[in-house]
């Protein structure tokens, strides 16, 4: 049975707790040891061009792209794909990984791969990790979206369309 199948039979409400508490361990760890981590932003965008943006049911309160932890040996496309369909049920073709940052939270080193692709299906949010999901376009962007991806989208998809 995969960890997927196993998370999905706790109990929703119970979940989010759990994701809060992960966040706050996790958030202590980073403070503590300063490790390095990888992780992958996904912008998928629609048929139209729009965004999607989540709120996650941990954490801050902001819009953000979807994303998850990269694990070992495992292609940062990869898990753009596998975590977009786990937390909003939609798909993501034709990705690319159009960047990689180096972030700092809480003291950690975060290399994050940003992945690019169109998404496609029927948005469910899983209730668990995210809350909420929207398709924005990339010009007019909720008032609290992350900086983090306000100041980068527009150069992300540039760089995903000049490869197409």
């Amino acid at each position: 049975m995969s960890v997927a199948r196993i998370l999905s039979l706790i109990p929703a409400p119970l979940h989010r707790r759990l994701y809060r508490l992960a966040y706050w361990a996790r958030s202590t760890w980073w403070r503590t040891l300063k490790p390095t981590i990888h992780g992958c932003r996904i912008v998928a965008l629609d048929e139209r061009g729009r965004v999607l943006l989540i709120r996650q049911s941990y954490g801050s309160s902001q819009w953000v792209t979807p994303g998850g932890s990269v694990g070992r040996r495992e292609d940062p496309v990869d898990t753009a794909c596998r975590e977009l369909t786990e937390e909003t049920g939609c798909t993501l073709s034709n990705a690319r990984k159009v960047a990689q940052l180096l972030e700092r939270p809480m003291g950690a080193y975060n290399v994050v791969h940003v992945v690019v692709g169109r998404g496609s299906g029927t948005l469910r949010p899983d209730g668990r990790e995210v809350d909420e999901a929207a398709w924005f376009s990339p010009d007019d962007l909720p008032a609290d979206a992350s900086r983090h991806i306000a100041d980068g989208l527009a150069g992300w998809i540039a760089a995903y369309n000049s490869e197409s």
